[in-house]
């Protein structure tokens, strides 16, 4: 059967159920649902599993949940997996596997991008908004690695003079961890920040907007735990017994977030804030799937998946918003963050960025962000004997064109000069390209369409390279991922098109271009290829 999509493109429903055995077809290859997979994508050459509902363990299973997932599979022949709740799938021997309910596997067109735009306008609608767009107009300033576990009001206002003084443009300032006294408790420690508000205003003076992290965990023994527990805000284990979890800074109750009142409770605590100090937004951290069980009692009867969806609608509230945990939401006005990476070379650090801002995209996310420049797992970065100069500049260089680009170090903390220079060199790329990227993130806001995008979403044949992405349709990026190499391959699309330095070059064509430490290499669009 068939029928006509919102935007007109036909669409074919080509089989339903709980469980489905697809056959693939000749090259095809399938984008989707979790992103921590995003540098396995696509599926298709080798054996790959995934169940999207599993919701505990540390492996490989586990750690999808520290980033987006979504029911959704997209396939470069046109077609489209999709179900309302969590599946499981397996690709092995040229066969597509589909356990879960009610799954659905539809046709669009043959290609990458009507496949993803027919999920998009069926599943996950644009909502026509965007986050604020300061988020993508500068660089953010993430106080994480500058200063762990300790933030204060002095040592914010020096580390964001340190930025702009060093010719670093004002941008999105953000608070992280233990800039309150408790986990909850959403009031500044006064002995840390003695006059928040006088703070945020300064920053405000200085260009810069101000976001504060924020979980949904409650410190025990907290006057506010004891308060929420008594009026039932809190989750519940299956015995019914206020359920308290371990997380990467030790044991608290969660907040449940399937209840209006706790969403209420919470909501009033961050607007107060907003409202006495002029805050501009929060940091959601945390929400994973896997902070949560299925056995779990909660006020919504709520799922693991569930909790982490209703943990990311409250940001729908702030348009000054981020989240590294997200189940389903595409299309919403929602900046989503890769987790935190090792700085390091290779699949588990710089290698798995672009693979994984690709699958962002893929998944409905537009309004996307790298890891923080350099790394962001803490203890790997903490003194700048133990930064890697080349690597800083490296990842600065692919964060530079992404939708969101952001620091957690001062690069003159850690830096020479010549690679001080070498990241200045990339901030002001992306500054130059603040236009481009104003127009894609409008773009995405009306159609849904990703503002990074795999080569193959417009040029299929080009399926496995995934080492370089396109902004919008126009611009070839192609970041150096390998360390100590001065010299970058280029798979270039069929058309005319000019490199940053100038030169042109008439694709299809793969070329070798030199790429020094501070160059990123980039390729404009000139002349759309002939018609076929």
């Amino acid at each position: 059967m068939s029928a006509p999509s919102d935007d007109g493109a036909p669409w074919a429903v080509e089989a339903t159920g709980d469980a489905l055995e697809v056959r693939l077809e000749p090259g095809e290859r399938w984008w989707g649902g979790a992103v921590a997979d995003g540098r396995l994508m696509p599926f298709g050459g080798e054996t790959h599993s995934r169940d999207l509902g599993a919701s505990a363990g540390t492996g490989p299973q586990g750690r999808a949940g520290a980033n987006q997932c979504a029911p959704l599979l997209l396939s470069t022949s046109g077609r489209v997996v999709w179900s309302e709740r969590p599946f499981a799938f397996t690709v092995d021997e040229g066969r597509l596997t589909l356990r879960g309910s009610e799954i659905v596997l539809g046709r669009s067109g043959g290609t990458l991008r009507e496949a993803f735009l027919a999920a998009s306008s069926r599943f996950f609608p644009p909502s026509g908004r965007s986050p604020a767009p300061e988020l993508f107009t500068g660089p953010q300033y993430n106080s994480w690695i500058q200063m762990p576990w300790a933030p204060t009001q002095e040592g914010v206002l020096a580390y964001v003079r340190e930025l702009l003084d060093d010719g670093m443009p004002p941008g999105v300032v953000m608070v992280d961890d233990c800039w309150s006294p408790g986990y909850g408790t959403w009031v500044f420690d006064q002995g840390r920040f003695p006059d928040p508000a006088a703070m945020v205003a300064q920053l405000h003076a200085w260009g810069c907007s101000l976001m504060l992290w924020v979980v949904p965990f409650v410190s025990p023994d907290s006057a506010v735990f004891r308060d929420l527990d008594a009026r039932g805000l809190l989750l519940r284990d299956r015995h019914g017994r206020t359920a308290l979890r371990s997380w990467w800074n030790g044991w608290s109750a969660t907040l449940d977030v399937s209840d209006p009142d706790a969403v209420g409770w919470l909501c009033e605590q961050l607007d107060a804030l907003v409202e006495q100090t002029g805050v501009d937004g929060f940091k959601l951290d945390a929400g994973d799937v896997v902070d949560y069980r299925a056995d779990d009692l909660t006020a919504g009867r709520a799922e693991p998946v569930d909790m982490c969806e209703a943990w990311a609608r409250i940001g729908l509230r702030y348009p000054f918003n981020e989240y590294r945990a997200c189940w389903r939401m595409g299309g919403q006005p929602l900046a989503q963050r890769l987790h935190d990476k090792p700085p390091s070379w290779g699949a588990d650090g710089i290698g798995s960025l672009v693979p994984e801002l690709v699958a962002q995209g893929l998944l409905g996310h537009a309004f996307t962000c790298p890891d923080m420049v350099g790394g962001g797992e803490i203890g790997a970065v903490e003194d700048a004997g133990a930064v890697d100069q080349e690597f800083f500049v490296r990842s600065a260089q692919v964060a530079a064109l992404a939708p969101m680009m952001q620091f957690s170090l001062s690069p003159s903390r850690v830096l020479d000069e010549q690679h001080r220079a070498a990241v200045a060199d990339a901030v002001r790329v992306r500054q130059e390209h603040v236009p481009l990227l104003e127009d894609l993130v409008a773009h995405a806001a009306r159609t849904g369409e990703p503002v990074v995008r795999a080569m193959a979403y417009h040029h299929p044949g080009l399926e496995d390279v995934v080492d370089q992405f396109m902004l919008g349709r126009s611009l070839v990026v192609a970041p150096v991922v390998e360390a100590g190499s001065r010299h970058r391959r280029v798979h270039l699309p069929p058309g005319g098109w000019q490199g940053d330095d100038g030169t042109r070059y008439q694709g299809p064509d793969v070329v070798t271009v030199a790429a020094p430490l501070d160059r990123l290499p980039r390729f404009r669009l000139l002349e759309e290829p002939p018609a076929s």
